[in-house]
């Protein structure tokens, strides 16, 4: 099995490839640690969920920055925001999709006002450069008061309808919440959904309806291919099971 040379991946004694396999099995789906310490056990790949929950906080955000980076311009912007309870207290989860329903980013805040907007715009326009062409939100005032004081002179459509791209991209989140047995803190939250969305970004693939099953299969091709150079790696298809139990299994 050939090692990346990645420098991400020094002094781990586990071969890149089963590093980025189980990363991959937490952020793509709504896994516990626990189960994807199983799923690595059945390849007879052992390790602990405590392993994996170390990989997640070193590997994560490098993978995610570099799915945000090959990431088109996107010049509409839907912004929503959703309550969600960390620590038995009650948060606010802000988060921007584009048209296509593919996640721009999130932020995780305690308030509903206009400087948590503002925030938020503030984080879009860092990674983005530009302002977008179209602006949609929901009937929440304090979305217009931020792009007002941003200076934003563009399009601003607040309106309920419009705005389901951005509320249904939180059910994703409502599942692994549950999973979790929600956030311990707003920091974990942050990390987490900051990772997850972009992984799943990725890995959109339309619906049968809107695409055929050929086009399906070759967009799921082109994620695979550019997850294998994002990490690094190559692909772990065989399903033989992989005999590195012999590592050890605590601490990697």
């Amino acid at each position: 099995m050939p090692t990346a040379r990645d420098p991400l991946y020094r002094r781990h004694r586990f071969p890149p490839e089963v590093i980025s396999y189980a990363v991959w099995l937490y952020f793509r789906f709504p896994l516990s640690l626990r189960i994807v310490e199983e799923m690595l056990a059945a390849r007879g790949i052992g390790v602990t969920y405590e392993t994996v929950r170390q990989w997640g906080r070193k590997f994560g955000k490098p993978f995610s920055d570099r799915i945000r980076q090959r990431a088109p311009a996107r010049d509409k912007w839907h912004l929503d925001e959703v309550v969600i309870s960390i620590a038995g207290e009650q948060h606010w989860l802000w988060r921007a999709v584009d048209q296509n329903g593919f996640v721009l980013d999130v932020l995780i805040q305690r308030r509903r006002d206009s400087r948590a907007a503002q925030l938020l715009m503030k984080k879009l326009l860092k990674s983005a450069g530009t302002p977008p062409r179209v602006m949609i939100t929901d009937k929440l005032r304090s979305s217009g008061a931020a792009r007002a004081k941003m200076g934003f002179h563009v399009e601003y459509r607040p309106h309920q309808a419009l705005n389901n791209r951005a509320e249904n991209s939180h059910q994703p989140t409502r599942r692994r919440e549950r999973i979790m047995k929600r956030f311990k803190s707003s920091r974990q939250a942050q990390r987490f959904l900051s990772v997850h969305d972009q992984v799943a970004n990725l890995f959109h693939i339309p619906y049968p309806g809107a695409a055929t099953a050929d086009f399906r299969r070759a967009s799921r091709e082109r994620a695979f291919a550019t997850w294998r150079e994002i990490s690094m790696t190559s692909a772990i298809a065989d399903s033989r099971p992989l005999r590195i139990a012999s590592f050890g299994s605590a601490v990697d």
